[in-house]
């Protein structure tokens, strides 16, 4: 879910929701101290109105009180004199938020209020008035008072009137508590759904947040070992997934760096050991010739001769190490050319043949592919694959009549190569991972098999560049093939030729 949307339903939770369970809460508790009004006063038949009209609700209060006054009017009017039946009458109007006054003739003999002379002054006078307990009459003065009046004659002639006070301004206890257990659930609500917001916003929005402070403190400390749990449902989800993206690229990039690093210090290792073995012949046969131990032409010759040849082992490791760090920053030289693949086979066998026959290795050469089949590729580099090969070949050379055999295929819009030998052969655990640099099936790295361990590498890297692929099989003490495959020369033929 989106910030934005979440935003907007806070907002209506915030607005409608406190609403909606203010409304629900004042018509329950409204209906309840309506049920308690009628239960407790007899005001049966209450309203919503009623409630809120205090006049209305205050004159049908005292209703009941006012018919008891009437009947004893007509049956013992002189119990209006009684101060007993006053003050008892009196007392039960007390709790009613009235009181009683009694007037014979123009004297009031009873007054059961207290500083009341503004409201004596505004007393209605005998006959004035119906005789109703429904009715009264509302006086706005100081007080704000709602009159009921009985008129009688006492048994000596005289004029009686007896009212019933009420202050318009007194409210009943049943509409006092529900206006405080209203005001108290207004604020129950209002602290309810604010909780219920924080709560939420805080698990949407703050718990990823917190999320990507810690994510951030790891990889400010060099750990990139975590893990961010989150989801894109939102623009702080897509941020903690962003972030996980970034600490993946770095922690690859760390990985990347520490096995460049190990591969670099592996290079050194390897150079510096295979460099060892010419530079210790070089010096040996060196110091034979100047101490005079070749005596003869012939010996002079062969130490010369084999001091050229380890200069040439060296000349090659160096010229792998150049080429290594060309590989390593995607800046290999290319001059491609388009290439005869039959003449530029035929060169490179006639080459290679020379040195395989001095070292006692046969050679075949077989090519399937027709004469004027053409490649677009760099000879010198595809030379370096092809002598990188054999010269694998060679060092692994483990029997006594060595052969190796170089086939050209015509496979459709590619051109196959492959070269085949006699060998010792790859195992198959060591098989996939013998293009990668460094690696070495013969981990042993005595001086028979040494070298770099970035031959292949090289070759893969190279024919890759071509657009080819380059794949083995091999066989234990059997031997081993290796296959590349590149590209054909096709002539396009432009729109001009299409048209006639």
């Amino acid at each position: 879910m989106k910030v934005k949307t979440k935003l907007m339903i806070s907002f209506c939770i915030i607005i409608f929701v406190p609403i909606f369970l203010m409304l629900l809460v004042v018509y329950g508790f409204w209906n309840f101290q309506v049920k308690a009004i009628e239960q407790n006063y007899g005001l049966k038949g209450s309203t919503s109105y009623s409630l809120t009209n205090s006049v209305q609700l205050l004159n049908r209060y005292t209703a009941a009180d006012y018919e008891k006054m009437q009947t004893t009017s007509k049956n013992d009017p002189d119990s209006f004199e009684e101060a007993a039946y006053q003050n008892d009458l009196n007392a039960q109007l007390d709790q009613k938020c009235s009181y009683l006054i009694v007037r014979k003739g123009n004297k009031i003999i009873y007054n059961g209020g207290r500083d009341n002379q503004d409201v004596l002054d505004f007393l209605p006078d005998y006959g004035t008035t119906e005789a109703d307990s429904q009715t009264g009459t509302y006086i706005d003065a100081d007080d704000e008072i709602l009159v009921k009046q009985v008129d009688f004659q006492f048994t000596d002639d005289n004029n009686g009137s007896a009212f019933i006070i009420t202050s318009t301004k007194s409210v009943v206890p049943e509409v006092k508590q529900l206006l405080v257990d209203a005001m108290i659930s207004i604020l129950l609500i209002l602290v309810l759904t604010a909780c219920m917001l924080t709560v939420w916003v805080y698990r949407s929005m703050i718990t990823p947040i917190r999320k990507l402070q810690v994510a951030a403190e790891n990889i400010r400390d060099g750990n990139l070992d975590f893990t961010i749990d989150a989801t894109a449902d939102d623009e702080i989800g897509e941020l903690c997934v962003t972030f996980e993206k970034m600490r993946q690229r770095l922690k690859d990039n760390a990985e990347e760096k520490l096995n460049n690093e190990k591969e670099s210090r592996a290079l050194v290792s390897n150079i510096a050991h295979d460099l060892k073995t010419p530079i210790t012949a070089v010096k040996g046969y060196s110091e034979g010739i100047i101490d005079g131990v070749a005596n003869t032409p012939e010996k002079v010759d062969k130490y010369v001769r084999t001091i050229y040849n380890k200069a040439n082992e060296m000349d090659t490791l160096i010229n792998e190490l150049t080429l290594y760090s060309k590989i390593d920053t995607n800046r290999i030289p290319y001059n491609f050319a388009k290439i005869n693949v039959a003449e530029y086979f035929n060169d490179c066998v006639e080459e290679i043949g020379l040195d395989l026959e001095a070292k006692g290795i046969g050679l075949a050469y077989y090519n399937y592919a027709d004469s004027d089949v053409e490649i677009i590729a760099d000879p010198e580099q595809l030379r370096r694959v092809v002598n990188n090969i054999i010269g694998n070949s060679v060092k692994y050379m483990n029997k006594t009549k060595g052969f190796i055999n170089i086939r050209i295929k015509d496979v459709g819009d590619f051109i196959q190569v492959e070269i085949e030998d006699n060998g010792r052969g790859i195992a198959q655990k060591d098989l996939p991972y013998i293009f990668d640099r460094f690696y070495r099936a013969d981990a042993s790295r005595n001086s028979a098999t040494g070298g770099s361990g970035i031959g292949l590498s090289i070759v893969k890297k190279i024919i890759e560049d071509h657009g080819g692929k380059i794949w083995a099989t091999s066989k234990e003490d059997t031997g081993t093939i290796m296959y590349f495959v590149i590209r054909k020369y096709q002539e396009v033929p432009n729109e001009q030729n299409i048209d006639r």
